[in-house]
C-alpha cells in the first residue's frame, strides 16, 4: 500500500510540471487493423471485382502517398486541393502502380466504398459555431462532421447559391445531383440548394404556418431529424 501511495504521489508530481500534453493519432490514439492497401482490396472486391492482390496494392500505395506527398505537402493545403481530391488521387494511382488500371467509373465504384457519404454544414453563422458551439454539443470536425461552410468565414450567405457551390467544392467529388442538403427555409436552404443542382428536403420543426406552402409546391417536408433517417432509408425518393 505504501508503495502504491508513493508511485502515485511520484506520478502527481510528474503530471503537475505539465501545463499542456499533446498526443499523435494515428499508431498512438489509434491504429489501423492491417494495411491500408488491404482496405483498398476489400472495397474492389465488395463492388464485385476479382480481389487484387494486396501486397503489391499495398506497395503501390506506399509509392502513390510518397510521391502524393512530395507533389502536394499537407495533403494539398499549399495547392488549395481539397483533401479528398488529395487522396482520390492517391488512391487511384495506388491501384495503377499494382497493375490495376480501371476505368473512371469502376474506380468511383471502389472509391465511394472507401470514402462514403460526407457529412458538411452550410449555415449563416460566425467562426464560433465551427470551434465552440458545434464541438461543446459533441458534433466535431473530423468524426460527425466533414466540412463546415459557414457564412462569416466564407464573407457570402444564405440564399446565395454560391454557398452552395462552396459546399459542393469541400465535398471534392460529388456532382451536384448526388448531394443532399437539409434545412429549414424555403428561401434561404431549399430554393438556392436547388438551383445550384442539389436536392433537398425541408424540416417544419415548429408548426411553420408556410409549411403547407412548401408541400404544395412539391418541395418534401418531413417534422424532424428521424423522420429525415426513415424517408432517406425508404426506396422512392423525390426531392
Amino acid at each position: 500500500m505504501l508503495e502504491t501511495a508513493v508511485k502515485s504521489s511520484s506520478e502527481m508530481a510528474l503530471l503537475s510540471k505539465f501545463g499542456c500534453i499533446t498526443f499523435d493519432v494515428t499508431g498512438t490514439l489509434i491504429a489501423y487493423k492491417g494495411e491500408l492497401g488491404d482496405y483498398y482490396c476489400m472495397a474492389a472486391k465488395s463492388v464485385g471485382l476479382p480481389c487484387p492482390d494486396y501486397k503489391r496494392v499495398h506497395e503501390g500505395f506506399k509509392l502513390a502517398y510518397s510521391d502524393m506527398a512530395k507533389k502536394y505537402p499537407c495533403f494539398g493545403h499549399a495547392a488549395k486541393m481539397p483533401n479528398i481530391v488529395w487522396w482520390k488521387t492517391c488512391v487511384r494511382d495506388s491501384f495503377v502502380r499494382a497493375g490495376y488500371d480501371y476505368d473512371e467509373e469502376t474506380f468511383e465504384k471502389i472509391f465511394r466504398r472507401i470514402y462514403s457519404t460526407f457529412v458538411g454544414w452550410v449555415s449563416n453563422a460566425e467562426y464560433r459555431y465551427k470551434d465552440v458551439i458545434l464541438p461543446a454539443l459533441g458534433l466535431n470536425e473530423g468524426s460527425e462532421w466533414d466540412f463546415g461552410v459557414f457564412s462569416g468565414l466564407e464573407g457570402v450567405e444564405k440564399p446565395d447559391p454560391r454557398l452552395y457551390e462552396i459546399a459542393l467544392e469541400r465535398a471534392g467529388i460529388i456532382a451536384p445531383e448526388e448531394a443532399l442538403h437539409i434545412g429549414d427555409s424555403m428561401h434561404k436552404d431549399y430554393l438556392p440548394a436547388k438551383s445550384s443542382g442539389m436536392h433537398a428536403l425541408l424540416l417544419d420543426r415548429f408548426k411553420t404556418p408556410d409549411a403547407d406552402n412548401w408541400r404544395k409546391s412539391g418541395a418534401p417536408v418531413l417534422p424532424d431529424l428521424v423522420a429525415a433517417q426513415a424517408w432517406l432509408a425508404s426506396e422512392n425518393l423525390i426531392c
